[in-house]
C-alpha cells in the first residue's frame, strides 16, 4: 500500500553529514513534506521542541547526545512536546542486546545499517499500520515492548517472573471459592442463592 507523506513532518537526526543528506533525499523521494535535519540529540531535542515534527528517525552513535537518550529525553523530559511521537532509532549494530535496550528507551522501531529505501520505507509504514499502544511503569515510559500476541495467553500477567504472582494469584481465587462456598453453606444459601461479600471480611491467612 502506498501512502501520501505531504502533510508529514520527520525530524532526521544523523552526525554523518553524507548520511544524513541520504536519508534525507530518500524521505522526500518517499513524498515527505518537510524533513528536518540536525547533526547530534542535543541540537535534535532543541529542534524537536520547536517544530514538534510527526516523525523522528535518529542514528544512535552521536555526540555530544546519542540517539538513546534523545530517545529517553523525548519520552521523559517535560520540556517534550509530544511524548508519544514515533521514533525510528537507526544503527549498525544488530545486536539482541542492543535491540532490547533500544525498546527499553522507547524507540518505535529498530533499523539496523546498511539500509535500502525499501527498509526505510517499510519502518515509516509500519508507524502507520501498526501503532503501538503506550504503557507506563516506574522505569519506563514508551511504546509496549510486547510486540508479539500469545493466543494461548488468557490472563493480566506475561513476564516469567510473573509465574510466581500467577501462581499465588491462583491459589488466592480458589481460597476465595472455598471462602465463598463456606460462607454459602453457613448462610444456609441454594446454589441458585445470591450473597454479597464484602472481600475484607474473608480470611486467607
Amino acid at each position: 500500500m502506498s501512502y501520501s507523506f505531504d502533510k508529514v513532518r520527520i525530524l532526521i537526526v544523523e552526525d554523518n553529514i553524507p548520511m544524513l543528506e541520504i536519508c534525507k533525499s530518500l524521505l522526500l523521494t518517499f513524498g515527505v513534506g518537510d524533513v528536518l535535519p540536525a547533526k547530534n540529540g542535543e541540537d535534535a531535542f532543541r529542534l524537536f521542541c520547536k517544530e514538534n515534527p510527526d516523525i523522528v528517525i535518529t542514528d544512535w552513535m552521536m555526540s555530544p547526545m546519542d540517539g538513546i537518550s534523545l530517545t529517553r529525553r523525548i519520552r521523559n523530559d517535560p520540556a517534550s512536546p509530544n511524548r508519544y511521537v514515533p521514533v525510528v532509532l537507526m544503527t549498525g549494530f544488530s545486536e539482541r542486546k542492543r535491540v532490547m535496550q533500544a525498546r527499553d528507551a522507547g524507540a518505535t522501531e529498530f533499523l539496523v545499517k546498511p539500509f535500502t529505501a525499501r527498509d526505510l520505507y517499510k519502518r515509516i509504514a509500519q508507524i502507520i499500520e501498526r501503532p503501538r499502544q503506550f504503557v507506563r511503569s516506574e522505569d519506563f515510559f514508551g511504546p509496549d515492548r510486547r510486540r508479539k500476541a500469545d493466543e494461548s495467553f488468557v490472563g493480566p500477567l506475561k513476564r516469567v517472573t510473573d509465574k510466581d504472582q500467577m501462581k499465588r494469584q491462583r491459589t488466592r481465587m480458589s481460597e476465595a471459592s472455598t471462602e465463598l462456598s463456606r460462607l454459602r453453606k453457613q448462610a444456609g444459601l441454594e446454589k441458585g442463592d445470591k450473597i454479597v461479600i464484602d472481600p475484607n471480611d474473608i480470611d486467607f491467612s
